[in-house]
């Protein structure tokens, strides 16, 4: 029979954010990985999971998610996630792969099957969505992502703050991932592009420590690798007038 590898999107941190299919899924599974940084910490994705299923059903793979220099070195760590997750299926048959947000948004998932299937060929590839962090923020600070006919666009920082303040230059609502690092960066970009005042941040959505708050806060100060922001197009207020 062939093997099943599953990517479980379980959220930005809130467990309650699981979707109904998620659980589901994770408990349906042989084993539950979960990625971890070589420094060993609990990750967000695991600590999530652990609410749902027994810590005995959770196998820790170490993913070199801190290395952002040293391409040989995060090579190598890749690989050996790689063979251990191949390990689990030849093993196991069915396993899924808990990753925080969509498995299929900016995932250590996509990365991680893509190797699957070149070392366990006849592997069956799934995934079942999750809720983002752009929609948690959305939630949690009131800002609507879009109206009527507005696009959408998802940067992600790491790609430079160029790309963001040229997203900012168009229209509709712009999302920013993994902004943390260049927040002064961010915040003049928002500035220079007018969209400063309606934007919003947030970090460490659905835990304890989080933080929303407006973006004509940001003082420069570097944030948390993992902060979201939104910046919405001005609107006229009218009511149903893009649909």
């Amino acid at each position: 029979m062939s093997s099943r590898l599953i990517g479980v999107g379980v959220g930005p941190g809130d467990p309650e954010l699981v979707t109904v299919k998620g659980v589901n899924a994770l408990r349906a599974a042989d084993v539950v990985v979960v990625p971890v940084m070589d420094s060993g910490e609990r990750g967000r994705a695991e600590a999530t999971v652990l609410h749902y299923v027994p810590a005995g059903k959770v196998v820790r793979v170490v993913f070199a998610l801190n290395e952002r220099t040293d391409r040989t070195r995060r090579e190598a760590a890749w690989d050996a996630a790689g063979e251990r997750v191949a390990g689990l299926l030849r093993e196991h048959g069915a396993v899924a792969f808990a990753t925080i947000g969509d498995p299929n948004v900016y995932s250590t998932f996509t990365y991680l099957a893509h190797t699957i299937v070149e070392l366990v060929p006849d592997t069956v590839v799934e995934t079942v969505p999750g809720i983002t962090a752009m929609q948690e923020l959305a939630a949690r600070s009131g800002a609507v992502l879009t109206e009527g006919t507005e696009p959408l666009t998802l940067v992600p920082v790491t790609a430079g703050a160029a790309v963001l303040k040229d997203a900012l230059a168009g229209p509709g609502t712009v999302v920013a991932y993994k902004f943390g690092r260049l927040a002064g960066e961010v915040a003049e970009a928002l500035r220079e592009t007018g969209r400063i005042g309606d934007a919003v941040w947030g970090s460490a959505l659905g835990l304890p420590e989080e933080s929303v708050r407006p973006a004509a806060e940001l003082d420069g100060e570097p944030l948390p690798y993992l902060s979201t922001l939104i910046a919405p197009p001005r609107r006229d207020g009218g009511r149903g007038g893009k649909l």
